[in-house]
């Protein structure tokens, strides 16, 4: 399917690149990298965002060229839609009736573009664009190398996660020689917090709830407010909870505006997050997915639980 790709990609000119909204390490560092690539190839390529870059991913190149916008203008002859399983998931408008090439490696994956190259079996989607970038002949520069480096450490949990083995390393060795500096790219990502996420990370662990090897934590759209929080700030504080000892799946859930909730759900590898996950129309990696869960609190997070006792860890 890589050949797929690469063929649909020479036999055109000018592309939009976008992924998944409220995105994370690997749709930032996967579509940073993979438009200078096509601009390496010649290519015009540029990246749309529905929510933008978030702070943290600020520093990376390219980074400053991204548009934010909710509506796709533009004579493009294709869109490349990176680690995102529909065009709903990007919430841009504008994608229908376009020529549409996916790039994914998620398990929950699903072929709803014209050409579609979806490998579970890769590390991250940074893993595709870098294969991508090799197929085609394109040097990876240190900045590629850096987004790269960076999609990869995000989503695997900086090499935590299930699934990381000698190819992640080895991906990590090549990205490190073509120019990637590790102690940066990782200062960036988990050195660079606002003072609003560590207020909201508090809040969220008073009120840590426990049932044997699930915990769960919650904020309020009240709190989200009194703090002067962005969406970007609840990245990552499902994982204060996943750290506690015996705990092998945590659940963070967050109040949106229509009063739903949307939740992160991160496992140690015993139990498969992204089985749950799909149950509400979410979905994602094997120990980190998402979804989103009609509220209030109480219904919502019993629904949750509720799966997730209907899938228990391996022991």
């Amino acid at each position: 399917m890589l050949n797929q790709v690469l063929k649909n990609i020479k036999e055109r000119n000018r592309f939009l690149l976008t992924s998944h909204a409220r995105p994370d390490g690997d749709a930032i560092g996967s579509a940073l990298a993979c438009c200078q690539i096509l601009r390496s190839m010649g290519k015009d390529a540029e990246v749309v965002l529905h929510d933008g870059v978030p702070r943290i991913y600020e520093p990376l190149p390219f980074a400053d060229r991204v548009v934010r916008a909710q509506r796709v203008n533009g004579n493009y002859e294709a869109a490349i839609i990176l680690e995102c399983d529909s065009i709903q998931r990007t919430r841009l408008e504008g994608l229908e009736n376009r020529f549409l090439i996916s790039i994914d490696h998620h398990v929950s994956g699903r072929p709803f573009a014209n050409v579609n190259w979806i490998d579970p079996k890769a590390v991250a989607t940074a893993e595709m664009v870098y294969g991508l970038a090799r197929e085609a002949g394109v040097t990876i520069s240190p900045e590629i190398a850096t987004c790269l480096y960076t999609a990869v450490l995000t989503d695997t949990g900086a090499f935590m996660f299930e699934g990381t083995n000698e190819h992640t390393f080895a991906l990590a060795r090549e990205l490190v020689l073509a120019g990637a500096d590790p102690a940066r790219c990782a200062r960036h990502i988990y050195f660079g917090h606002s003072t609003a996420k560590m207020r909201l990370l508090g809040a969220a662990l008073s009120n840590l709830h426990r049932e044997g090897p699930l915990a769960w934590i919650w904020v309020t759209r009240e709190q989200m407010e009194r703090f002067e929080a962005k969406e970007e700030d609840c990245e990552g504080l499902v994982n204060y909870a996943l750290s506690i000892q015996d705990v092998e799946v945590a659940a963070f859930f967050r109040e949106l505006p229509d009063g739903r909730y949307r939740v992160s759900l991160r496992s140690k590898g015993r139990l498969n997050v992204a089985t749950v996950a799909e149950q509400f129309g979410g979905g994602g990696h094997a120990c980190a997915s998402g979804c989103s869960v009609e509220g209030p609190l109480s219904v919502a997070a019993a629904r949750l639980l509720a799966q997730l006792h209907l899938h228990p860890p391996v022991q």
